[in-house]
């Protein structure tokens, strides 16, 4: 357990110089001058304080971050995509265990406290992910949280005893079922939404489904979600990442969508991607619907694109919604912080009194000013912990 720790003179979310105690892992109080017997004080030198980072949509089991670069040969399907990665798991000894360990110490050193990770889950591989995940969270525990979501990346009905293996997945312990394009890759919506939903019923557990099928397939395949939310009890329990159906430009199709979200209390995650039709963040929020974000793949077999930083991915949200008034740039931090918090359902996160001590401290005169330029985090917090300190982890990476 973490004892006393005061950040002193920090500036939370960008107000007024302040001192937070912090102890046991929780923030006490926050105020001026400050002091407590036998604390350890930081000095935030006026820098911004703001709440952990969440990264609520990464794929830990396969980044190649340490691996040296390697050139991007993949297809231009998605097919081809899940089927190159799928074979080069085994030739590049793409270790589970070894490249989540990795990522999350960069994701750390960004200021990431809190991570979702879909982890694959197929017939060539097996539970060899998810246990090379599970050894990492166990692993880095003292660092940050880490939720599992098992993931059949290469379609669930498919390919046949891979639903066997979700089933597995979640009594070794994963926290969430996963779901793929339910009409672009089984091919059969009804038997596979069917069947990730009695797992979710079966444990008890949530649902995040990948659902990129655009236009008025993936319209389709979100009324049979709404569908089996509302039968089943399941409002505040599902969420759809990505969701480019969202981003179609035929209010017709999207604004009935948007109502039965928000009726049912679903999530969706966004990575602001530059080449696909992108949920409205703005419009999903005034509706009152939870919008979180991540980074996706880090540096992986489908492109060599990120750097696990989420107040970059703050940046991208806003560039692809058009935000540039501060107010707006605010709304893609929010979804980077408590947008993900209210997803994956954290508890006691924030920069209230008696909130978990899951903080970041960085320069910066505002949260958008911190956003776009993006400096090393002076500090990262965890429980009343020190993590991170000027853009490095504590720990080392494998």
């Amino acid at each position: 357990m973490a004892g006393t720790l005061i950040i002193s003179n920090g500036r939370p979310m960008g107000g007024k110089a302040s001192d937070i105690l912090i102890r046991d892992g929780r923030i006490v109080t926050i105020g001026e001058n400050l002091s407590a017997p036998g604390a350890t004080i930081e000095d935030a030198g006026g820098a911004l304080v703001l709440p952990g980072l969440v990264e609520a949509h990464t794929h830990l089991d396969k980044s190649l971050w340490g691996m040296g670069w390697r050139p991007n040969d993949s297809g231009p399907r998605l097919l081809d995509k899940i089927d190159n990665e799928r074979r080069l798991k085994r030739e590049l000894d793409i270790d589970p265990a070894r490249q989540s360990a990795r990522q999350i110490v960069l994701s750390v050193s960004h200021g990431s406290t809190h991570i979702r990770s879909h982890v694959d889950v197929d017939t060539d591989h097996g539970l060899w992910g998810i246990e090379g995940v599970m050894a990492t969270r166990a692993a880095y525990a003292d660092l940050v949280d880490i939720d599992i979501v098992a993931f059949p990346q290469s379609g669930l009905l498919r390919r046949p005893g891979t639903l066997d293996l979700l089933d597995a997945a979640m009594k070794a312990g994963a926290d969430v079922v996963g779901g793929l394009d339910p009409c672009a890759i089984d091919r059969d919506p009804k038997g596979h939404l069917d069947a990730i939903f009695a797992l979710a019923q079966k444990y008890g557990k949530p649902i995040d489904i990948h659902l990129h099928e655009p236009g008025e397939m993936g319209a389709f395949s979100m009324d049979l979600i709404f569908e089996r939310t509302r039968a089943l009890g399941m409002e505040g329990q599902v969420v759809v990442s990505h969701a480019f159906c969202l981003g179609t430009p035929d209010r017709d199709l999207v604004d009935p969508m948007i109502e039965e979200l928000a009726a049912l209390d679903i999530g969706i995650m966004t990575t602001g991607p530059a080449s696909r039709p992108a949920p409205p963040v703005k419009r999903l929020l005034d509706t009152g619907i939870r919008v979180c974000s991540g980074s996706d793949g880090i540096r992986d077999t489908w492109g060599p694109y990120g750097n696990a930083d989420m107040l970059e991915r703050v940046m991208l949200v806003g560039l692809r919604n058009n935000f540039r008034k501060d107010e707006e740039v605010e709304l893609a931090f929010h979804v980077c912080t408590q947008g993900g918090a209210d997803v994956m359902r954290l508890q006691d996160y924030g920069l209230k009194v008696g909130d978990n001590a899951d903080l970041v401290v960085v320069e910066g005169e505002t949260i958008t000013h911190a956003a776009v330029a993006r400096p090393a985090r002076k500090l990262v917090v965890k429980r009343g912990k020190v993590v991170a300190r000027d853009g490095h982890c504590i720990r080392t990476a494998p």
